[in-house]
């Protein structure tokens, strides 16, 4: 790493909710940091995740979407969206392909003609149009801002990502790095664990639930599990066994012997293999399995799902407890790889009404306006 021409800085994904951001920022960084759904303010908290190779290191907010405010969490999230403007070195806007600009965009336009950092415009799910109409997408927003750059991708499908990247190195300032090489986010694993259970919950409840629900950990603890001991087996006898042969040749005495049934070699398939732990990649390298995973040791999570109403909560139980135990299950897998071991999830479920209005809650539920 040449030290005088590496780059360093910070980059700033905004955008209206459910445009895509987190699924871009997680498939730059080649690692799953932020949760992502089909639902809408998905993102409540700034993420912070780095990005390093040899010529650079860069550091993504992935920020809340920007939308109109209807409590007080809303109006949180707005703050943290619109509160990385200053911060960064580069803002990547994301749109989708459309020529629509409605007062959602033109409130961000506002925002956006206001800063003096380079803007480089995002079109992404181009996966979802046809490419020739790409052009027209790109003309109607370059009627309302000068854009540093402008460049169509599809989170999704990774495609022209690398594209992207090289564009967001161009604008970056002359730096050492400020974080290590192996570095990947700063968030706290609790608050991962965190997410992964309300993505699995946003995934799997209906429309009226998700927006109502917070999750928050009240221990994580490991143990070593003691290896069980391998029953002894009880040697079966050989129905088909027959008393040796002998016969004499030269005065010598042969025994022959019958050779005993040999067993088929047991073979994986791929419903074994599926049960397996992950492995986690980062850089496209595929990571020593004894690296990341212990069989030995177990991780005691204990969680709990809050929600606004006690409807609410039966719905997130679900018919004897089966929308809860989908979740956990769901959730469990997600976190076996996080944190490299087996993991006993147990998950709780509380009713705290209107929380989202309630100050003193959201700071408790880990959204406090204080840290922006």
């Amino acid at each position: 790493m040449d030290i005088n021409s590496y780059k360093t800085g910070f980059i700033t994904l905004i955008g209206r909710p459910n445009v895509g951001k987190s699924t871009l920022m997680n498939n730059i960084i080649g690692q799953k940091i932020a949760i992502t759904s089909n639902r809408p303010q998905t993102t409540r908290n700034r993420i912070q995740t780095v990005y390093t190779d040899d010529t650079c290191q860069m550091i993504f907010l992935d920020t809340p979407g920007i939308h109109e405010t209807k409590n007080k969490l809303g109006e949180y999230m707005l703050k943290v969206a619109k509160s990385t403007l200053d911060e960064v070195d580069v803002i990547l806007w994301l749109v989708e392909p459309s020529t629509f600009i409605g007062a959602g965009e033109q409130y961000i336009i506002e925002q956006l003609r206001a800063c003096k950092n380079p803007v480089i415009l995002v079109i992404n799910k181009i996966d979802t149009v046809d490419k020739k109409d790409l052009e027209t997408y790109i003309n109607a927003y370059k009627e309302k801002l000068d854009f540093a750059d402008i460049v169509p991708v599809s989170a999704r499908r990774k495609e022209n990502i690398d594209t992207l990247v090289e564009c967001i190195k161009k604008r970056l300032p002359f730096g050492p790095p400020f974080y290590d090489e192996d570095t990947i986010t700063d968030q706290p694993e609790r608050q991962i664990v965190c997410e992964i259970i309300r993505e699995k919950a946003l995934r799997l409840l209906k429309e009226e639930v998700p927006h109502g629900i917070a999750v928050t950990v009240e221990s994580m603890k490991v143990r070593v599990e003691e290896p069980k001991p391998e029953p002894v087996k009880k040697k079966k006898k050989n129905r088909h066994y027959h008393p040796p042969k002998a016969s004499k040749m030269n005065n010598l005495e042969i025994i022959e012997m019958p050779v005993p049934n040999e067993e088929p070699e047991s073979k994986m398939d791929d419903e074994d293999i599926a049960d397996g732990p992950m492995i986690l990649t980062l850089g496209g390298d595929e990571a020593d399995p004894a690296d990341v995973y212990d069989p030995n040791s177990v991780m005691d999570i204990d969680a709990t799902i809050i929600c606004e109403r006690d409807s609410h909560k039966m719905i997130v139980i679900g018919k004897n407890g089966s929308m809860i135990k989908k979740i956990g299950t769901q959730a469990r897998k997600d976190i076996e790889v996080l944190v490299g071991c087996k993991v006993n999830l147990q998950l709780w479920v509380k009713v705290r009404k209107d929380w989202r209005d309630d100050m003193s809650q959201m700071k408790n539920f880990g959204y406090d306006g204080r840290n922006i």
